[in-house]
């Protein structure tokens, strides 16, 4: 079972039909919205400062989420999938977003929706990334607008693949 600690008052708020992978840690100021899964070894630590999570989120394997002591939160919006090993420190990622393996999104950074940040990008503080994009890189830069019905697809695809694999997950408690 996943340890769902509370800290300063704060107990985190769990959607329905939501997976949580055994060994997942959520702690503090955190509410997840519906249809999520948080997997292996992710921390979502909202000791410091809240993280708002949306519907049909994943969020994979050694991922970990944290803010600023009174200063950045996290929001993450609808059909968001963030990839395996990626940090997310205090950003806001708005709907149908994917998150590549191993990138890190730093404080007051902001995902543009049907985004993709690739594999190993480093976002710096305060970015901007634009709406219907592919940034890449350390840092990441602008790379190419992308056809937002085709991202649209994608992204979708992977929030349902993703609710597909927690099923297989739930079948065994």
């Amino acid at each position: 079972m996943a340890l769902i600690k509370s800290v300063r008052g704060f107990t985190p708020v769990i959607g329905h039909n939501c997976y949580l992978a055994d060994n997942a840690t959520i702690v503090g100021d955190v509410i997840i919205g519906n249809d999520c899964s948080i997997w292996f070894n992710t921390v979502l630590r909202g000791d410091v400062n809240s993280i708002r999570i949306g519907n049909k989120v994943n969020i994979q394997d050694n991922a970990v989420l944290h803010c600023l002591y009174q200063r950045s939160v996290i929001e993450i919006g609808d059909e968001v999938s963030i990839g395996h090993n990626a940090v997310i420190h205090g950003a806001k990622i708005h709907n149908r977003v994917l998150i590549g393996i191993g990138a890190i999104i730093l404080d007051f950074a902001e995902i543009g929706e049907n985004s993709i940040i690739a594999a190993g990008s480093v976002v710096l503080e305060g970015t901007k990334v634009e709406p219907n994009s592919i940034y890449a890189g350390v840092p990441a830069k602008f790379i190419k607008h992308v056809d937002a019905k085709h991202t649209e697809e994608m992204i979708h695809k992977i929030a349902n693949n993703y609710l597909m694999y927690a099923s297989w997950f739930k079948e065994q408690e």
